[in-house]
């Protein structure tokens, strides 16, 4: 069982662009090919943080059309961190909290039954678990965009000595890079 970031970033290093947007994500061609569909069949847990949720109620109108949440994630339990009170999607599997990573890692590994955790993001809570030694693996699907300013991929001091690269490929226009992360 693995703790993965998987994400999608700029080749300047932005998850998202200075109003939270993904709009750039979305004219980058893939190539025909879903590698999130296989990523995301060995996933038993996920994570987020409330601005990443709120992006997806917004772009998905999901408390509108719960579809929208369920057709990708099914049943899979989610926890959100936040620290205000936020809607949940009809019948989605959720989890809203607060606090330290530590204790909720725990949680979500009971919950994965031994399938691995995805990191969805933003980069701050995903920093944070890194800080906390909790981080396995990052993946990284490399757009052929620059932003210029926006949400970090992982606003955290991290050395090379950390990660090991373990795959690179692409996959249409996407340069997909795999790391290993070590404990500091």
């Amino acid at each position: 069982m693995k703790t993965q970031y998987y994400t999608a970033t700029t080749i300047d290093g932005f998850i998202a662009d200075e109003h939270n947007s993904l709009e750039w994500l979305f004219e980058v061609d893939q190539g025909g090919e879903n590698p999130f569909a296989e990523f995301f069949a060995g996933i038993g847990a996920f994570a987020m943080g409330s601005t990443t949720y709120e992006w997806i109620l917004a772009q998905e109108k999901a408390l509108d059309n719960p579809a929208k949440w369920l057709e990708p994630y099914g049943d899979i339990p989610a926890w959100v961190f936040t620290s205000r009170d936020l809607p949940a999607v009809p019948g989605a599997n959720l989890h809203f909290v607060r606090g330290e990573v530590a204790p909720v890692h725990q949680e979500m590994t009971a919950a994965a039954n031994g399938k691995n955790i995805w990191l969805v993001g933003g980069g701050d809570l995903v920093g944070q678990f890194a800080d906390e030694g909790l981080l396995d693996e990052v993946i990284l699907g490399v757009a052929p965009v620059s932003l210029g300013k926006g949400a970090p991929v992982l606003p955290r001091r991290i050395t090379s000595s950390r990660f090991t690269l373990t795959g690179a490929r692409p996959i249409g226009q996407f340069a997909y890079l795999t790391y290993d992360v070590r404990p500091s």
